[in-house]
């Protein structure tokens, strides 16, 4: 199995996106990336702009030669509405019609009317694939963070080629819920991508007790599982991350890499610097 990250908030803009070849099959997990509209105040940096419109350029032209995509939710660093990548091609995307909030379920409507007639649209929750010798689980909705959490739910996908397990953990926050963590535990996967807890928004969205919560279920993973970690986007939002996610930093050590670092390449926090950077554009 072939995995290449391709975009991630330490690669510079909000995504989780990334690049899965198996003998039978060539997909993209959740194909696009986004903006934080607002930080600190203040809009994107044309630093950020210039990543996403390279990110969005990449993620075309991977997706190409791909043979399907996976759809976690309806959120736009997750996919996007407008790519006119979709036609002839497999989409598992996200059911709207269970377990969706009405944001979700509106975008996910808008876009069953777009690409419905041009590609091969399959709502995934709680279902299996098999291409080939490549087998796809997609898991029942997840919160997309803390139990009752308005932001909705998420469809976690496991990729097993026989050699290798796979499972893409999208937005599911640390994870914050027990029954996340006891899912991914179930699925004993070899290489884990998932996204931190959004510590930015800590005491605000984001409580004391769901970041303990998050951290003490990751540290069980961690433990219960010989997989390696790639640890990255909302987590990477903040300069201190991992100072607030310590203990999990401890427990796993070398096992957690960011998308960069699994890249053998620099993190690029810009989200994260904004301010920084519009304070050096000032100053120039």
């Amino acid at each position: 199995m072939k995995i290449i990250p391709i975009a991630s908030d330490s690669l510079g803009v909000r995504s989780l996106s990334v690049y899965v070849e198996t003998k039978d099959c060539k997909m993209i997990i959740d194909p696009s990336a986004a903006l934080g509209p607002s930080r600190y105040g203040l809009p994107p940096h044309p630093l950020e702009i210039e990543a996403l419109a390279n990110t969005k350029e990449k993620i075309k032209e991977i997706a190409v030669n791909c043979d399907l995509f996976v759809i976690s939710h309806y959120h736009y660093d997750h996919y996007d509405p407008d790519a006119d990548f979709y036609e002839g091609k497999k989409v598992f995307a996200k059911d709207i019609e269970r377990k969706i909030n009405a944001s979700q379920k509106k975008r996910g409507t808008e876009f069953r009317e777009r690409v419905g007639k041009i590609c091969e649209l399959i709502y995934c929750d709680d279902s299996k694939e098999t291409i080939g010798n490549t087998k796809l689980t997609f898991s029942p909705p997840f919160f997309h963070g803390p139990e009752g959490v308005k932001l909705g739910y998420v469809v976690m996908t496991t990729v097993e080629d026989g050699e290798m397990k796979l499972l893409h953990a999208s937005d599911v926050q640390g994870p914050v819920t027990e029954e996340a963590k006891d899912y991914i535990i179930s699925q004993k996967p070899d290489i884990l991508i998932i996204d931190g807890p959004p510590t930015l928004f800590l005491g605000w969205r984001f409580s004391m007790k769901n970041l303990e919560d998050a951290s003490k279920n990751m540290v069980e993973i961690i433990e219960s599982t010989d997989c390696q970690i790639i640890l990255d986007h909302h987590l990477l939002r903040d300069l201190e991350y991992k100072k607030k996610f310590h203990e999990v930093y401890e427990t796993g050590g070398d096992r957690i890499k960011t998308f960069a670092e699994y890249l053998g390449m620099e993190n690029n926090l810009l989200e994260a610097h904004r301010k920084e950077l519009w304070e050096r554009e000032v100053v120039e």
